[in-house]
């Protein structure tokens, strides 16, 4: 039986019954467990932007190559989005005079524009993932802290990538197995 779900045909098919070695409960900790040794590092990543991808390929309906490689296009984008308003900001804050509210009416302005434009680039076939595009936008901003935004880019790009890499895993390290019918 086909049917549509959110502009995607998916075919419903029953599932041979399986059951996980380890349960996914543990498996998915041991591996939240591990991204305190990405975030201890000297180079202070910010793990937390792997479990937004992560929760995000769940929300897509489970790990799959096919929306893992629509994440990793749209979420960069989200932050090269960001990463603009940063630089916008830092470069041409007081563009309308040097009180907070003049700076915040600029903030505004920039975020108003550079959203639009990430709006309408979710409309471009590579980019229509417009979640994930928000997804790499608000791990940008979260991870930003005044100094160098190209850094926190880099970072935050990194970290998003790893989200469907350990939703796959997460699934995976429970070693399913076919259950006797």
């Amino acid at each position: 039986m086909a049917e549509t779900t959110a502009g995607r045909q998916t075919t419903s098919v029953e599932a041979p019954p399986r059951r996980e070695r380890i349960p996914h409960e543990i498996a998915a900790s041991v591996l939240a467990a591990t991204t305190a040794f990405i975030g201890g590092t000297v180079w202070h990543l910010p793990p937390w932007a792997i479990f937004i991808p992560w929760a995000g390929m769940f929300l897509r309906g489970g790990p799959n190559l096919p929306d893992a490689k629509r994440l990793w296009l749209a979420m960069p984008m989200g932050s090269t989005y960001a990463l603009v308003i940063v630089l916008l900001e830092t470069h041409q804050g007081t563009a309308f005079g040097e009180g907070q509210l003049a700076r915040n009416a600029f903030g505004a302005l920039c975020v108003l524009v550079v959203n639009s434009a990430l709006m309408y680039t979710g409309k471009l076939k590579l980019f229509s993932l417009i979640p994930g595009m928000f997804f790499g936008f608000a791990s940008y901003f979260a991870g930003y802290d005044v100094g160098n935004p190209w850094a926190a880019w880099v970072s935050v790009i990194a970290m998003n990538a790893l989200g469907p890499v350990y939703a796959w895993l997460s699934m995976s390290l429970t070693f399913p197995v076919k259950t006797r019918s």
